[in-house]
């Protein structure tokens, strides 16, 4: 498999008879603050090992140019080593220098080196993003995980920039207007995890220390970076606060010093992804600077992140997978550690299980229910299959399982075996079998057929209760029926919840059992009054989807919000959800829910969580003919809460932009611009700037936004965050011409940066514009196979997702998707399973909107 897509065995060939002693790479982005410069210049130099003298072998290189490559001291013909993906060399000695010198391209994908201009003071910014195999476009490298090699960068950047890169700078000196940065050599990581940021950042500095029984002190210098013009919106106290908690919590679990010398976090414009676990100088999104007021589930999910790639630099970084299949290895125990850890280090977000339990879960349980689910220990051939297995199951199917581990192996054996595994494994490479091995020895348990029923195969068990009673209302048998493809062992509690004096649904019983095969009785219940409510795996100690028996179901549809308890409540919404995802509840069924019980929820994230759902009930899942007064009510539901809402609260702010999501009819289109223009007020709701365009997207979607007002709007706030908010409402509006613009604006043209393209998308596919957009079906059919081989994959993958025709969810559109999957079979691999993941998103919306209909 020649070309980019490097595949798992040419790794295997690689690094079988390879090892890299170390980079030295020199970059100068003195260009970068000209816009008509395309490209920088990149000059690696690499010594490696050979084993097989006189062997042949390659590095890796995305560039537009290679000037000059260089084998121990002998030229070599850079036009014939290079075929545009990869630097041949052969003769190779047991002990080899190879240089090669190369012009590489500033990116607009946020894959690379990412150049971006700040619209609101004309500056430039830099910063890096290379997972999973991106390093290849800023240098010369063997791409891949288990190659690992100290590196020594130097940069010669603009002389009012800073710099920043994976190790602290040494020397640096001026010269010409230019700066040159020389950073010390890092400790041996791999090339995904290398990182550059530079530009004239905001920064803030701290420093941690910790002194160790043996009486050694650790001293961590901090810093905190941002865009200048966002300085004002930020809160690096707050940031660099979780930070210091989470280095006490991570030393005090893991008994390992910080390995990484100092502890940099960028927050950086039009980043893919949320975060980036690059040792030593960690990314961020910049969405993290909040310009305007959010809920408290926003800054909890931003110390999670924090928390989730301070974990990385343990799990990932010290200790990396030995090739992408083994990717839940870092990914898995980073996302169970963030939220471990945010209650674990005392911070202030003691409701991180029920985010978990309500958001997390929700993402791990729709993309296990696909067609192309995958063990979480997952068969990864190439790059693009690694690229897409950065999923729900990787992350978030995989921390559920490890919560459960946690649980049947104990915490103390758990993290004695991470101790152990961090020791022997210290800056190398592993495997499954590697981590199993540690944990055995601390539990005492054999976890070998534990790994081969949760990390080795695929798919999510339902558990259903099934309740017996007599004539006096009493238990006579309590079963776990438990279905799926494959029969999972379950340590589970049962929650037996009745009305208390005040009415609330609280836990009376709380029974535990361990659940195996299809059908396993709970012989505790029995003699036990039948309760209003049984709620399988109450606190949520494994991984699966709850059902109810009619019972319990009547129960949740009188007095789901009376449930008392944060998670028990969480899970019953949960619940209810996969019942309207998997089309057992009507969709009307759970918007009358939300309606009913949404105003009482108090955990603002799970309140958010349940307005989206309910949103995407109406626009996919409800029955066509109903959907116009289900978005009615969702409109008049928003309305009444945000009236009723406590001033200046969370979820205040969460109805006025749920308000502004559903809006259509003239009431609600008129209080959304008189909220804009001041003629309406709500008492102690603050219209700030996101606020506004959440109102304006509104309108614009109406119809009722007029070009010179959105461009007004775009001058009052001339930001980056701004012009993709602008870019948005333009393609949101509800005529022919603005779809075709935006459409055009990503297939017609490369020059878009990512955040625009994916603004664009946004606007362009509102289901409620659904008759606007169907003629663009067989358009995108047409265009898969070109886009994907002609734009990097990250643009590849949006066109690919989000110009799906999704929102059309009629029988027509199914057939055309599987018109393409069986008229293209030998497409690449990673664009059949988009399309096919897609395909099964629609192929469940008419599913669900059947059971609407009955």
């Amino acid at each position: 498999m020649p070309g980019k897509n490097l595949s798992r065995e040419e790794a295997q060939q690689r690094a079988g008879i390879l090892a890299v002693d170390g980079y030295e790479v020199r970059l100068d982005v003195t260009s970068a603050p000209d816009p008509a410069a395309a490209a920088f210049r990149s000059t690696t130099t690499v010594t490696f090992r050979c084993s097989r003298p006189g062997a042949s072998t390659f590095l890796d290189l995305l560039a537009p140019a290679v000037r000059s490559v260089t084998l121990n001291g002998r030229a070599l013909d850079a036009a014939t080593a290079y075929d545009g993906a990869r630097v041949h060399v052969d003769g190779l000695a047991a002990e080899n220098v190879l240089t090669v010198e190369a012009d590489c391209a500033y990116s607009r994908t946020g894959e690379g080196l990412h150049r971006f201009v700040d619209p609101a003071d004309g500056e430039t910014y830099l910063y890096t993003h290379y997972e999973p195999a991106d390093a290849r476009r800023v240098f010369a490298t063997f791409e891949q995980p288990d190659l690992k090699a100290p590196f020594t960068f130097t940069v010669t950047a603009p002389a009012a920039w800073d710099v920043w890169s994976n190790a602290v700078h040494g020397n640096v000196t001026t010269e010409d207007g230019a700066r040159t940065w020389e950073f010390a050599p890092t400790r041996p990581i791999s090339t995904y995890l290398t990182a550059v940021v530079a530009g004239p950042y905001h920064v803030e500095r701290d420093h941690y220390s910790r002194e160790f029984a043996d009486g050694t002190v650790l001293d961590i210098p901090l810093s905190a970076m941002c865009r200048k013009s966002l300085a004002p919106h930020f809160d690096a106290d707050e940031i660099l606060g979780v930070t210091k908690l989470g280095l006490d919590f991570f030393h005090e679990r893991f008994d390992y010093p910080y390995p990484f010398g100092k502890y940099d976090q960028a927050f950086v414009p039009e980043y893919n992804i949320g975060a980036m676990e690059n040792p030593g100088c960690v990314t961020f999104k910049e969405d993290f600077v909040f310009r305007s007021k959010v809920t408290d589930a926003a800054y909890e999910n931003r110390a999670n992140v924090i928390l989730h790639e301070m974990a990385h630099m343990w799990f990932g970084d010290l200790v990396t997978p030995r090739w992408w299949d083994d990717l839940w290895l870092k990914e898995s125990f980073a996302d169970f550690m963030g939220s471990y850890a945010l209650i674990g280090a005392n911070t202030r977000y003691s409701s991180a299980w029920v985010t978990f339990a309500n958001q997390r879960k929700a993402w791990a349980y729709r993309q296990d229910q696909l067609p192309t689910t995958h063990p979480i220990t997952a068969d990864i051939r190439d790059l693009e299959d690694a690229k897409l297995n950065f999923d729900g199951i990787t992350y978030a199917k995989g921390a559920a399982v490890l919560k459960q581990l946690v649980a049947y192996a104990g915490s103390d054996a758990f993290f004695e075996g991470s101790r152990r595994y961090f020791q022997r494994h210290a800056f190398g490479n592993t495997e499954l079998a590697d981590l199993l091995g540690v944990l055995e020895e601390t539990s005492g348990r054999d976890l070998k057929s534990w790994a081969a029923a949760w990390l080795q195969t695929a798919g999510v068990n339902a558990l259903t209760p099934q309740v017996t009673t007599d004539a006096e209302g009493r238990i006579t048998e309590l079963a776990v029926l438990q279905d799926g493809e494959v029969f999972r062992p379950h340590r589970i509690a049962i929650g037996l919840y009745d009305r208390d004096a005040d009415g609330a649904l609280v836990r009376a019983e709380r029974l535990e059992v361990d659940v195996t095969g299809a059908r396993t009785v709970v012989p505790e219940a029995a003699g036990r009054t039948r309760p209003a409510l049984v709620l399988l795996n109450d606190e949520d100690l494994t991984y699966c989807k709850v059902r109810f028996d009619e019972e319990s179901l009547e129960a949740l549809r009188t007095g789901l919000g009376d449930i008392g308890d944060d998670l028990a409540r969480a899970l019953a919404w949960s619940a209810v959800w996969n019942l309207t995802r998997d089309a057992l509840m009507p969709a009307r069924d759970y918007v009358a829910l939300v309606l009913r019980f949404a105003g009482q929820e108090g955990n603002i994230g799970v309140l958010q969580s349940l307005h989206a759902q309910a949103k995407t009930a109406v626009d996919l899942y409800a029955d066509p003919a109903w959907r116009g007064e289900g978005a009615r009510l969702l409109a008049d539901g928003a309305l009444r809460e945000l009236r009723a809402a406590v001033p200046g609260s969370d979820h205040q702010l969460a109805w006025a932009r749920f308000l502004a999501q559903t809006a259509g009819g003239a009431e609600h289109l008129g209080l959304v611009r008189g909220l804009l223009t001041g003629s309406a007020r709500i008492d102690g709701l603050d219209v700030d700037q996101e606020l506004r365009w959440a109102l304006w997207l509104a309108l614009a979607a109406a119809g009722q936004a007029s070009d010179e007002e959105l461009a007004a709007e775009l001058a009052a706030d001339n930001t980056a965050g701004g012009k993709r908010q602008y870019t948005v409402c333009l393609a949101a509006r509800p005529t022919p011409e603005a779809k075709a613009a935006a459409w055009s604006a990503v297939v017609d043209s490369d020059e878009l940066p990512n955040a625009l393209v994916e603004a664009n998308i946004a606007g362009f596919a509102l289901p409620s514009h659904r008759d606007l957009t169907a003629l663009y079906a067989a358009p995108y059919f047409k265009l898969l196979e070109r886009i994907w081989s002609e734009r990097t994959i990250e643009i590849a993958m949006r066109f690919v997702g989000g110009f799906f025709p999704i929102a059309q969810t009629d029988e027509p559109t199914l057939a055309e998707a599987d018109a393409w999957l069986d008229g293209h079979p030998q497409a690449a691999p990673a664009l059949r399973r988009l399309v096919l993941e897609r395909r099964d998103d629609l192929a469940r919306a008419l599913r669900a909107q059947a059971c609407d209909r009955s």
